[in-house]
């Protein structure tokens, strides 16, 4: 599509272009709405090579912080408004936006592009009734990062499948608050992104779900107390302090300086870890699936962030170029060749995780794709549920209901109130929403 009026007025928001910004009456210009983290950075760094095999196709980019992108393209798509070509979402959009007609089926890719090579979990992820309506760009499950040398000083050793009694066991026998090291760090930050993602795969390896098969909201159970007392013990007793505020970037930060005895977390994090230059334990890392209670689910979760053609698109075609090119193996193939296999984005197809040459350079590849491989989005509970999603129920209302419960698990985490009455507030706000959404 040509840029449009509106899209001009957002162009003091952060606006890069590559290749054929200038663009003659010949060419499709493509705006492409996307997240500021580093794999997308370099995604534009790179675009050269696409613009070269596709001169007839120019590329603006819209770049935005996570939550702002969430929010532009959600208001666009919603109004079938057109801004974008391509936008950046995850498997929390998808099955719903893919349900709506929101998004335009990719089930016609080039035949190249072997749709036969994404990874079974990323794919059924990004599929509603057989239609793929989102390739995935890098794709994450979590897992327990932990010290090996603090784990050997305490004479102990990390399974490769932990159970929760083992992580509790390594917290408390890790953790020396008068060196500043805790044995375990975990998001308390209030979001339905943040705390509730991990809360959520927690409470999932806890036998607790968010609805019955009725769609009841379940906080009044007693796996969901047993989730969060647990918690709420590992954290008040082992985690650092002020630990309510802590998110992705700040746990990052505190076991990257040596701060943290474990982290369970995204499996992206593993090459920030293990990076000489940015972690001082890097050569210290070791890796375990995340935990589970002997119920048969682990309190891991399935993420991917996701390239997707919006319907009110009228450059389809060339937007499908696009998402082809840069979620092929041939543009795995040319960021190792230009950053290194390391740097590679992961957690997407098979193809990369029968390289030598990446497995080789990423000692966290095994683990990383076992975790990917055993959370099952469409039967993430122990018993049975109504939705899809692993730390996230895939239904429109789920993101302003989460956030809020976010927000009384994390008071509890402050001491502001005790895991009854944040529990007993969660069931509440959720009934009513609920009710009040027509279910």
């Amino acid at each position: 599509m040509t840029i449009k009026t509106a899209f001009c007025a957002a162009s003091a928001l952060a606006l890069a272009t590559a290749g054929g910004a200038f663009a003659d009456s010949h060419t499709t210009t493509l705006t492409i709405a996307t997240v500021n983290n580093g794999d997308m950075v370099r995604m534009q760094g790179l675009t050269e090579d696409f613009t070269a095999k596709n001169p007839d196709i120019a590329l603006e980019w819209v770049t935005l912080e996570e939550n702002v992108l969430r929010q532009r393209v959600t208001q666009d798509i919603a109004a079938n408004g057109g801004q974008f070509d391509v936008m950046t979402i995850g498997t929390y959009e998808v099955p719903i936006w893919g349900a709506q007609d929101w998004l335009v089926s990719l089930n016609d890719l080039p035949a190249e592009w072997d749709a036969d090579d994404i990874l079974p979990a990323m794919r059924g992820g990004l599929t509603v009734d057989g239609e793929l309506y989102a390739a995935p760009f890098y794709g994450e499950s979590s897992m327990v990062m932990y010290r090996k040398d603090l784990m050997e000083a305490a004479g102990m050793e990390m399974p490769d499948a932990p159970t929760w009694d083992d992580i509790k066991a390594a917290a408390e026998a890790m953790t020396d608050k008068d060196a500043e090291v805790y044995g375990i760090c975990l998001r308390g930050k209030a979001g339905w992104g943040e705390n509730m993602a991990f809360l959520s795969a927690m409470a999932n390896s806890y036998g607790a779900r968010w609805f019955d098969e009725e769609w009841k909201p379940q906080f009044d159970t007693d796996a969901w107390n047993a989730t969060l007392t647990d918690y709420l013990e590992l954290m008040n007793n082992y985690g650092p302090p002020g630990a309510s505020t802590n998110g992705f970037n700040e746990n990052l930060s505190l076991f990257q300086q040596g701060k943290c005895g474990m982290w369970i977390d995204a499996t992206v994090a593993a090459s920030f870890v293990t990076n000489p230059q940015d972690s001082t334990v890097a050569d210290q890392v070791g890796f375990a699936l995340a935990p589970d209670n002997g119920l048969g689910k682990r309190g891991n979760w399935l993420w991917a962030w996701s390239l997707a053609i919006p319907a009110g698109s009228d450059s389809v075609d060339a937007a499908k170029k696009f998402v082809a090119w840069a979620t092929s193996k041939e543009y795995t193939a040319l960021v190792a060749e230009n950053e290194g296999w390391a740097n590679v984005p992961p957690g997407t197809r098979t193809s990369l995780y029968e390289n030598e040459a990446y497995t080789s350079a990423a000692p966290f590849a095994e683990m990383t794709l076992n975790s990917i491989n055993s959370a099952d989005p469409k039967n993430p509970a122990v018993d049975p549920v109504p939705y899809t999603g692993v730390q996230f129920v895939a239904i429109p209302e789920f993101a302003g209901i989460a956030t809020q419960v976010g927000q009384e698990f994390s008071a509890a985490l402050a001491g502001q109130q005790t895991a009854e009455e944040a529990l007993e507030k969660a069931q509440a706000l959720t009934t009513d929403e609920m009710e009040a959404a027509g279910y």
